[in-house]
């Protein structure tokens, strides 16, 4: 189940983009606060991109993000980097290994690598989910699951503009969001290509100018990675519409002190 997310029906008075668009109600103002990602899903406090972290995120997030890749057979699975090395006591790349080879291995805690199936199909308590895509040629898969699924709150998001358009085209109604890592290309004329509604950025590279740009192009923005107070304190300064983080929970209770 995809629905409600056409951006016709989503609204950008002040912060609050990813909120469903039954949620906007006539006359009724938008809450002026940032939008929590829990990043990996909580990626400081529990193994990332693991049932846990997820779980640990949903506690205090409006949405969780996980990264996923494909296993030698053809199974998307929840894991960042394109090797086994980093997150798990595994090694080699993750695509030269099938599901069940993964699910041999730890990935932090005795946590295993999930399948995106998986994560659809976790009750995270009307957490949204942000989907970030690692690579190309998987979208009609991902298209699919997302169909069958029971999720409404999703926003999918990559590095990969080739990719985004692939996934525009089979889910038109679904958000989607480009990620930057430097301001070249121009992230702009990337957006208008792709017709993104969001643009994901390094949270080092916002000014105001550029904040104030993206607003103007009726576009939301997301800075990655803000973990401190000073940080969280800067990124509702700048009024940036959400905010990617590791420590969801901390976040959360900066927030809840500013009202």
């Amino acid at each position: 189940m995809v629905k409600g997310h056409d951006l016709r029906y989503y609204c950008r008075m002040g912060r609050g983009v990813l909120l469903k668009s039954e949620e906007v109600k006539k006359n009724e103002t938008i809450s002026d606060t940032m939008i929590i990602i829990g990043h990996r899903g909580a990626r400081a406090i529990r193994p990332e991109n693991t049932i846990a972290a997820l779980r640990e995120g949903g506690r205090c997030s409006d949405y969780v993000e996980i990264d996923v890749r494909l296993s030698r057979d053809g199974v998307p699975v929840i894991i960042h980097d394109p090797t086994l090395d980093r997150t798990t006591n595994g090694i080699g790349r993750v695509s030269d290994h099938t599901l069940a080879e993964l699910r041999e291995l730890d990935a932090g805690e005795g946590e295993l690598i999930p399948t995106l199936a998986e994560v659809l199909a976790l009750d995270l308590g009307g957490c949204g989910l942000v989907i970030e895509l690692k690579e190309s040629g998987y979208e009609d898969q991902i298209a699919a699951m997302l169909r069958e699924s029971t999720l409404s709150k999703v926003l999918i998001v990559s590095f990969d503009a080739d990719c985004l358009r692939r996934i525009t085209s089979l889910l038109p109604e679904i958000l989607v969001g480009s990620i930057f890592r430097s301001m070249e290309p121009d992230p702009f004329e990337v957006a208008k290509s792709i017709q993104v509604a969001f643009i994901l950025s390094r949270f080092d590279l916002m000014t105001p100018k550029i904040v104030s740009s993206v607003g103007e192009a009726g576009l939301g923005v997301i800075a990655w990675t803000p973990n401190t107070k000073e940080e969280y304190q800067e990124a509702f300064r700048l009024g940036i519409d959400g905010i990617a983080t590791d420590e969801p929970c901390d976040a959360r209770r900066y927030l809840v002190q500013k009202e």
